[in-house]
Order: C-alpha cells, then structure tokens, then sequence
C-alpha cells in the first residue's frame, strides 16, 4: 500500500505518510489517503464526473498542499468525491506545474462509508522528500 496512517498525531488530526516511486505516483497515492479518510470505501466511488486541476507552485511540496486542498474544496463546495486517474508535473523556470485527471461521483451516503469529515490540510509537519525509492510525504490533516 502506498500509504499508511501516522497514530501518535492527536485526535482532531489525521496524519498520514505517502509514497510514490516518481512526483505522480506520490500525489495520487496522497489523494487516495485524503480521500480514504473521508470515506472507508475507495472503491465505490464511480467515475460519473471528471474534473481537470492545473496548478502551479515554485515549491513541490506547497503544489501538494495545494493539490489536496484542492480534493477538500471539491468535497466540500459540491460534495463531490474524486479519484485521481492522471497527474502530469513538470519542472520549469523553478517552479512545478501540475495537469491532473480526477474522476468520482456526488457523495452518496447509502454507498460511501464516511468516515471522517477532513476540514484542511495543514502545514504541521508537512513535507515532500526525495528518498532512495522515489518520494515520500508526510501529511496532517484537521478534521
């Protein structure tokens, strides 16, 4: 599993540790973390909408902070949750650029088991490293 959760963090957060073996796989595998905090069953969510996200940062770690907050704003401004399916980065000029494919569907109670009601990302501890494997994330959400 790409991903797993942090238990000593306190309980108004959630804290978990990403990986990827390049920039996309770490940003999808953070994605699916967020979202499985939402909710208990990643695979009930249905590819019935696609949303594109573009975004650009001159720091790889704040394009992952704002790549969440992005997935939260989603949720909580449509109440739409969403998969990623494609994430493009690119390094230019020093500065990151992000092209992402998202899909999902509305939240749908009778079929999503909620878990948590994730509020923010938050800047506590986070941080995006290179490591000998690939990359690694380490990432506390409010909730």
């Amino acid at each position: 599993m790409p991903f797993h959760y942090l238990e000593e963090i306190g309980t108004a957060d959630i804290a978990f540790e990403a990986t990827g073996r390049d920039l996309p796989e770490l940003f999808t595998a953070a994605a699916d973390a967020t979202m499985n905090v939402m909710i208990d069953n990643l695979e009930a969510i249905e590819p019935r909408e696609t949303r594109r996200l573009e975004l650009k940062n001159d720091a790889i770690d704040m394009l992952l902070f704002d790549f969440l907050q992005e997935l939260i704003y989603f949720k909580d401004a449509d109440r739409l949750l969403l998969r990623i399916r494609e994430v493009q980065i690119d390094e230019k000029d020093d500065a990151y650029s992000l092209n992402a494919t998202a899909a999902g569907e509305s939240l749908d109670p009778a079929r999503h088991r909620q878990r948590a009601d994730v509020k923010a990302v938050t800047l506590h501890d986070f941080r995006v490293e290179k490591s000998d494997d690939g990359w690694k994330a380490n990432v506390l959400l409010d909730i």
